[in-house]
């Protein structure tokens, strides 16, 4: 038997005649369910980018400079960057979204950088603590317990 080469190859019902969009339209809506996070537990939205459950990281997997500055932070200081402590304004929106000045960054010393690099810790007045290892493209919350 021979193909219809008018069909569609998502469903063979849809014609060619009866316009792309049918034809792809169900893979259309299900690419924007997944991308607005449809079926995350968490609730929260993938698309945002905001940390679920698989992005944490547990206080002890920190690298070492990272648990140094975390004590530092509960400590008020000392700090080694004047930046340190400044607002972090999550413009990107990959925390969950807060008043202007939840949030404060801190610098995480990477060894053999010649500038801060690109890790911080972020704290939000809530007690959280985010860990970012590429200069605010992902963050992991930090688990401490």
């Amino acid at each position: 038997m021979r193909k219809d080469p008018s069909s569609c190859a998502i469903h063979p019902s849809y014609k060619a005649s009866r316009g792309k969009i049918l034809c792809l339209l169900p893979a259309l809506i299900l690419s924007v369910l997944v991308a607005c996070g449809a079926g995350n537990p968490s609730g929260e939205s993938a698309a945002q980018g905001k940390p679920t459950g698989a992005n944490e990281i547990d206080v002890r997997n920190l690298p070492p400079e990272a648990q140094t500055v975390l004590q530092l932070i509960k400590k008020g200081g000392p700090f080694h960057y004047a930046q340190d402590g400044t607002v972090f304004s999550n413009r990107e929106g990959m925390l969950p979204a807060e008043s202007q000045r939840y949030y404060h960054e801190y610098t995480v010393p990477t060894p053999g950088a010649k500038d801060r690099g690109a890790r911080r810790i972020i704290a939000g007045q809530g007690g959280e603590y985010y860990y970012t290892d590429d200069h605010y493209r992902s963050f992991k919350r930090i688990r401490e317990k």
